[in-house]
């Protein structure tokens, strides 16, 4: 019985490790649509002033502006940046992941 609970853990453990890469994709893209969709909405808007808050990307995405083509900087900045942050906490949760693993296996 104890030796099914061992190999139980030992599933679980192995089953929680993501791929960093995936995950980092996946992140950049859906940051990226929403930098340019967001943008492209309030190009079909318009108004007066377009996007003053959205605009304020700018200051930290090179070439950003609110107009079609900063949708496409904006989008490419955006993946760029999920790309890192998804990367970088799928990286560090497999870690945390791995050590719990090796401290299960060390107390068996």
């Amino acid at each position: 019985m104890d030796d099914l609970r061992s190999l139980e853990k030992l599933l679980v453990a192995r089953m929680v490790r993501f791929n960093a890469t995936v995950c980092g994709i996946v992140t950049g893209l859906v940051l990226g649509l929403v930098v340019f969709s967001a943008t492209v909405w309030l190009i079909v808007k318009g108004g007066e002033v377009v996007g003053p808050h959205l605009a304020l990307l700018g200051q930290f995405f090179v070439g950003y502006r609110v107009t079609l083509a900063g949708s496409f900087i904006g989008f490419a900045w955006g993946f760029a940046v999920g790309f890192a942050v998804g990367f970088f906490v799928t990286s560090i949760y497999n870690r945390i992941a791995a050590f719990r693993e090796r401290k299960a296996q060390a107390n068996h």
